[in-house]
């Protein structure tokens, strides 16, 4: 069975599987002997190109052996539902995103992205849904070579509640998007979030990587 595994460095895309990409030559591939993120993510980032993998037995104990090469950090968020069949965006550095952040100590990651979605946007959530998914993006932060995983949830709210931008953490906007308006989100947002938007079949019509 097939397993595959994304990690995001910037608008490129790492790919841990079992088995090739069906479009091989459009990526390049990485040796899993020595793979440490820390050299592998200033490497990636000067690349012209935007694939690359990693194939390895399996995927899912070589991720989790993978980012302890680096700073771990984990954070939650959520995709909210209106009642009224749209849903919730923030903006933030000049992006659409969807409102998540830090897990604080002790916290457990179900409430992590519920107190995060309340904070970023001002609203309450009535309901958590199912877990959506996971995503692994990595940047640098006080010099250090992080990888941010992410616990994604759907959930729920009611009414017309006003909106309020949390603007001390950069977000400038937040707005409710109807399923028909999904694809000017796309045209400005990143990889990962559109990992969650597909996973929750609001993305049918993603281009599949090669």
């Amino acid at each position: 069975m097939s397993q595959k595994y994304r990690i995001y460095i910037n608008e490129k895309v790492v790919l841990i599987t079992n088995t090739a990409p069906k479009q091989a030559n459009k990526f390049q591939r990485i040796d899993a002997e020595h793979f440490d993120l820390k050299i592998i993510y200033p490497w990636v980032d000067a690349q012209p190109g935007k694939y690359f993998y990693v194939r390895v037995n399996d995927p899912k104990a070589f991720l989790k052996k993978a980012v302890r090469t680096a700073t771990l950090i984990e954070a939650a968020g959520g995709l909210v539902q209106n009642d009224d069949g749209t849903y919730l965006f923030i903006y933030r550095n000049e992006k659409w995103d969807l409102p998540k952040g830090k897990l604080e100590k002790n916290e457990k990651k179900k409430e992590a992205a519920v107190r995060e979605v309340e904070e970023e946007c001002g609203i309450k959530v009535n309901k958590l849904e199912e877990k959506l998914c996971r995503t692994y993006h990595m940047y640098t932060w006080k010099g250090k070579t992080v990888v941010k995983k992410t616990y994604w949830y759907l959930m729920s709210h009611k009414g017309k509640a006003k909106l309020v931008p949390q603007t001390e953490e950069g977000i400038t906007d937040v707005r409710w998007f109807d399923k028909t308006q999904i694809a000017a989100i796309v045209k400005n947002t990143f990889p990962s979030i559109m990992d969650v938007l597909e996973k929750a079949e609001l993305l049918t019509d993603r281009v599949r990587l090669p």
